[in-house]
Formats: C-alpha cells, sequence, structure tokens
C-alpha cells in the first residue's frame, strides 16, 4: 500500500472519528442550553423580576436612596483607580517577561498568579494585618492620623491586589507569541524605547490589552470577599454594590437589594457585549485573544 493511500485512509478515519449523528449533536446542545437556561438565565432573569415586582417608581427610588447612591459611587470610584493602575502594572510587567531575560522572572510570573490561587477573603485579612490598628503598621499610621482600613483607600487597595492578574495575564502569552523581531528592528533603526514602545509594541497588543481590562474592570466592580474583610460595612461610606445588596437582602428589604443587584447585573453583560465585540473585531484582524 502507498504512502497517499494510507494518508487518505488516516484523513477519512479521523473524519469519521470526529463526526456525530444529528441526533446526539442535539442530545448535547439540549444538555447545554438547558443547563445555562436554568443555572444562568432564569437565576439572571430572577433578579430583574424581582427589582420591578413592586414598580418602576420604587426600582428608582431604591437606586436614589443615599446608601445606594454611596455604594454605587464609591463602586465606580474603586473601579476607576484599579483598572488604570493594573493596566500600567500589566503592560510594564508583560514587556518585560516576553521581551528581556532577568533573574527572579519565574517569581514574577508567580506572583502576579498569586490573586488566583488566594481567597479573596484571605487577602483582604492580609491587610487587615498589614494596617489593622495592631497590625505590623497599624500603630504608625494611627500615629500620622492615616486611615487605611474601613476607608476608602483600603477598598481600593483590595480591589487592586484581587485585579492585577488580568490585564498582565492577557498580555504575557500574546507578546510571547509576536516575539521580538519588530521591536528589534525598530531599534536597529534607530528608535528609543519609547518611540519603539509607541509605535510598534502597542499597536499589536491593543486588542489583548482592552480585552484585559475589560475583565479586570468586571472584577474590579463585582468583588465581594476582599472587600467585605477591608470596608467595615459603614452604610453610606464604606460599601460597595455587592455589599449594599448583602445587607439589604439581610434586612429583608428585597426589592431595593435586587434594584441594586440589577444594576450590577447590567453592567455585567454590558461588559459580556464590549467583551463578544473585542473577540469579534480582534478575529476580524486575525488576532486570538484565547490562551
Amino acid at each position: 500500500m502507498s504512502f497517499a493511500n494510507l494518508n487518505n485512509q488516516a484523513t477519512v478515519s479521523r473524519k469519521i472519528s470526529t463526526q456525530e449523528s444529528p441526533g446526539v449533536i442535539l442530545l448535547l446542545l439540549g444538555v447545554a442550553l438547558v443547563y445555562l437556561l436554568l443555572f444562568l438565565g432564569l437565576p439572571l432573569a430572577t433578579v430583574f423580576v424581582e427589582a420591578f415586582s413592586k414598580g418602576w417608581e420604587l426600582y428608582l427610588s431604591a437606586l436614589k436612596e443615599p446608601d445606594a447612591w454611596s455604594a454605587i459611587k464609591l463602586t465606580f470610584i474603586a473601579a476607576a483607580i484599579a483598572v488604570p493602575a493594573n493596566l500600567l502594572f500589566g503592560v510594564a510587567a508583560a514587556w518585560a517577561i516576553a521581551k528581556f531575560e532577568f533573574k527572579g522572572k519565574s517569581l514574577l510570573i508567580t506572583l502576579i498568579d498569586l490573586p488566583f490561587a488566594v481567597s479573596p477573603v484571605v487577602s483582604g485579612l492580609v491587610y487587615v494585618l498589614l494596617f489593622g490598628a495592631q497590625g505590623w503598621f497599624g500603630h504608625y499610621l494611627q500615629a500620622h492620623d492615616i486611615k487605611l482600613l474601613f476607608a476608602v483607600p483600603g477598598i481600593v487597595l483590595a480591589t487592586i491586589f484581587v485585579t492585577f492578574p488580568f490585564v498582565a495575564r492577557e498580555l504575557i502569552p500574546l507578546m510571547q507569541a509576536q516575539g521580538k523581531e519588530e521591536e528589534e528592528a525598530a531599534v536597529s533603526l534607530g528608535a528609543s524605547g519609547w518611540q519603539t514602545f509607541w509605535r510598534v509594541t502597542l499597536p499589536n497588543i491593543k486588542w489583548g490589552l482592552l480585552y484585559g481590562v475589560i475583565l479586570c474592570n468586571a472584577r474590579a466592580m463585582g468583588e465581594f470577599g476582599a472587600v467585605s474583610v477591608v470596608s467595615g460595612h459603614i452604610r453610606g461610606l464604606t460599601n460597595t454594590m455587592p455589599l449594599h445588596v448583602e445587607i439589604l437582602y439581610n434586612e429583608y428589604n428585597f426589592v431595593a437589594a435586587f434594584a441594586v443587584a440589577s444594576l450590577l447585573a447590567l453592567l455585567a453583560l454590558l461588559t459580556l457585549v464590549v467583551k463578544a465585540l473585542v473577540e469579534w473585531q480582534a478575529r476580524a484582524q486575525g488576532v486570538s485573544l484565547q490562551h
């Protein structure tokens, strides 16, 4: 038997092994759709049904209530600070890891992954250990009237910690796959480091960068565990939207709780839409964002 015949038989065998009957395909799709409906669609629909169960006016009044409005503003403030900070860190870390060789590179990668391995509650407790009244730096902070815990700075620090891997982890494999050739060519032609970054590196990573920022922002607005530990749950001052929802629900104020939760759900849906648009645009330009 010739090599060509063997190759043809192998190709046919692979096709047969990957082909399934229409019934099996429909069954798999049905199971997936039922699972999504039960565990995603129905809970999401319940949030909006309960939020509007007492009418549109009560829904708006729940969002306009001072404590709710304070929680909404604090959520956006924390995200507005954490996302740019992690954008700068992520780009710098990814550029260093993908483009250069240095001692401690493996350690840096491990530290970037640390928030994925540590529970958010544990990370919040670490900040309490460091900056609490009895913490390592607690006496110094009290002596200089600097308040980090149970205040906005502590919430921002906790949010930064749990979200800083997202941009870096999206860019590192993308920049490693792109290699160093274009940057080396730009430098050999006389471009400075900043010129190389702005005109070569940044255009090549723009879609991955935007994708990482979207994921980082979504996590920042929805973070609960770490923020809950360092916030102190002071109504109107240190509660973000997830914490405010918990308080309202525990007080059996279900309409207000679901109203605030619906706003979080809308932000999540908007994030998914933007994420899908970024993925579509990236695929149109031949860039893979899945690692």
